[in-house]
């Protein structure tokens, strides 16, 4: 103030120029997503067709014979893969295959038959609650896809409750309430090594009371044997019933794209014993075997519904089989 009086105010510095903001990043369509989260396959299975035959030379067996091993390289499994190449073959002989875009245009049409085959519109409830179970074994990805999922359902204008019923992994309810700040969803929970048949009846509970769209469960993925976890989904099952009749509406088994052949094999326990419904395949940006998607279907006779394609919040997006195709093949 001193300084002020005696000798007037300081001249104002000059304004700097404020800085522009950074333009928003337009908003990817979901073809452009799945083409950014199978890239890695992509160009490993693009690069070997072409290897295989030059796009102005006529496919022949010999062609056909050094693709076989390429598809197996992408994890597409070996009962998958005999059928492409039996169906390849046979359209070889009949009418020729006379290029290798041709080729690509035919291997697109059998990948998205067996995709197709499986595929089935998901049965939602004429009244809430719907419930879903998140089965899966642990290291999938199970917890956060289940915080994940509630958010995918939340822009769509659906309400949604968490269930914390994972309560024998340490730290999985906490991870899950994280998960639920993250997706602005209430979760109900109860203490680690509770019951969780327990936690699931107050969660349908609730759902109910407050005429919630969507419950979702986190479930155990491992408990001291496979019988004990499996008698444990059963007992959930039961209390579904119990107190929503005709749920669970939806089973749904996490998996991790990046074991391969060996989730397929944890896949099946779940599958026999669970009643799973459809597939969310976690970590499909992550491998370069994208692939097992074809495995799932010709070996679980199920299909993917969701992928996670990254770590936000967002990076789980509805599955499409043409876009899967048309992004794997190119």
């Amino acid at each position: 103030m001193v300084f002020s009086s005696l000798f007037g105010k300081r001249p104002s510095e000059p304004e700097k120029p404020s800085e522009s903001p950074a333009p928003e990043q337009p908003k990817l369509s979901l073809f452009d997503r799945m083409k950014q989260a199978v890239t890695r396959t992509r160009e490993s299975l693009s690069d070997s067709i072409s290897s295989v035959v030059a796009l102005t030379r006529e496919v022949d067996q010999a062609s056909l014979d050094q693709l076989e091993p390429r598809l197996l390289a992408a994890d597409i499994g070996s009962a998958t893969t005999a059928i492409i190449m039996e169906n390849l073959r046979q359209r070889a002989l009949r009418t020729g295959i006379e290029s290798g875009e041709q080729l690509k245009q035919i291997l697109k049409a059998e990948l998205k038959q067996i995709l197709d085959g499986v595929a089935h519109p998901m049965q939602h409830p004429a009244t809430p609650p719907e419930v879903i179970l998140m089965v899966g074994v642990n290291g999938t990805g199970k917890t956060t896809t289940t915080g994940k999922l509630a958010n995918l359902y939340r822009a769509q204008g659906r309400s949604v409750l968490l269930c914390a019923a994972d309560t024998f992994r340490a730290a999985a309810i906490e991870q899950l309430e994280v998960w639920a700040q993250r997706s602005d969803v209430p979760v109900i929970k109860t203490k680690q090594g509770g019951d969780p048949s327990a936690a699931l009846y107050d969660a349908l509970s609730a759902a109910k009371a407050r005429s919630t769209d969507v419950m979702i469960a986190d479930t155990a993925g491992r408990l001291h044997t496979k019988t004990d976890l499996m008698k444990e989904l059963d007992k959930m099952r039961r209390t579904c019933e119990k107190l929503v009749p005709g749920s669970p509406h939806q089973t749904f088994l996490v998996m991790d794209a990046t074991t391969g052949q060996n989730g397929l094999q944890q896949a099946r326990l779940f599958t026999e014993a669970a009643h799973v419904t459809g597939i969310v395949l976690t970590k499909l940006d992550g491998t370069a075997k994208g692939g097992i998607v074809l495995a799932i279907a010709t070996e679980l006779k199920l299909p993917v519904l969701y992928a996670g394609i990254g770590e936000k919040i967002d990076d789980l997006i509805p599955f499409d089989s043409a876009a899967f195709i048309d992004s794997l093949v190119g």
